[in-house]
């Protein structure tokens, strides 16, 4: 979790089968060691007070927003988000680590702890009052986002982005640290071997920026490998690209099931043939085309031809 994540190196394949998945699929359970001090798949602890503190910095000023932390772990950067946030919500999965957090801020009116899988979270629910909530949070004053952060376990990157995504009317900005290789292919553009599925689908919903590399020395112990830290400025470009979420959504999928196939090798098996031929030459693509050359814009408006022309085939 943030401040104590699992650090798997991230191939494409997997993200993009991750990202595929319609359905996010739940976070496996994790098993302890025998010591029952950290999982065996290893947490890696943020440390470093100068990333700590560069991460806290990036959320700029939140003294009356509701912060969403997600795996606090040992509370490091939770510390600093307490004495800024209006109202911080940390969701920490490890049983042991919510209970400890739980008693480290009890007596803090403005910070609420919840044990519990990220994956299944509702956060447009937590923008409004709940039952044993300490602070009186009346409508009238209830802010209409939030803004998350958090050290994203590697191995569920694409499974977490997809939920962030999909509650994007829930927040205004996400500062998040992430696998390097997994931040750079957000980043990445159209005509790069790093463009993919992901890459898409984090740009459809969010200005990506860039903000440092965070060393394997911040963590204790450290991990195999560079992490960056990213700011998602929520802005969805569906209404920009005039397409509907649901349906291009899928149709992204679809154009990046096989990365190494071409477009049309792809979207065979949803349209028929003379409606691609149609499409492509409308929208002035070439035949031969694969889903990682095309803007998300180029993407959008074969898509509506394709939609004017023919309707996907019944699966």
């Amino acid at each position: 979790m943030a401040n104590g994540k699992r650090v798997n190196a991230v191939s494409e394949e997997e993200t993009t089968t991750a990202v595929e998945t319609q359905n996010v699929a739940t976070k496996a359970p994790r098993t302890r060691s025998r010591s029952g001090n950290r999982p065996k798949l290893g947490q890696n602890f943020l440390v470093d007070p100068v990333a700590v503190q560069g991460i806290v910095d990036a959320l700029g000023d939140i003294s009356q927003k509701i912060v969403i932390e997600i795996g606090p772990g040992k509370g490091v950067l939770s510390d600093k988000l307490a004495v800024r946030a209006g109202h911080l919500i940390a969701i920490e999965l490890d049983r042991v680590l919510a209970a400890q957090l739980r008693m480290r801020y009890n007596r803090l009116e403005n910070v609420e702890i919840i044990e519990g899988d990220i994956l299944t979270m509702d956060f447009s629910s937590m923008l409004g009052p709940r039952p044993g909530m300490l602070v009186d949070r009346s409508p009238h004053a209830l802010p209409t986002t939030a803004r998350l952060v958090g050290n994203i376990p590697y191995y569920i990157t694409s499974d977490i982005l997809l939920r962030l995504f999909s509650f994007h009317s829930s927040f205004d900005e996400v500062i998040l640290m992430l696998q390097k290789e997994v931040a750079d292919r957000l980043l990445a553009q159209p005509g790069k071997s790093e463009y993919g599925l992901l890459s898409a689908t984090a740009q459809l919903y969010a200005k990506i920026e860039k903000l440092f590399v965070v060393p394997p020395g911040a963590f204790s112990p450290p991990p195999k490998v560079y992490s960056e830290v990213l700011r998602l400025t929520m802005q969805p470009r569906l209404a920009q690209l005039r397409v509907p979420e649901r349906e291009f959504i899928g149709f992204l999928k679809l154009s990046f099931a096989q990365k190494r196939k071409t477009l049309v090798n792809n979207l065979k098996s949803s349209y028929p043939a003379n409606a691609l031929r149609a499409a492509l030459k409308a929208t002035g693509l070439r035949s031969d085309v694969r889903a990682e050359a095309i803007s998300l814009e180029k993407a959008a408006e074969l898509f509506r031809e394709l939609d004017q022309i023919a309707k996907p085939l019944a699966s």
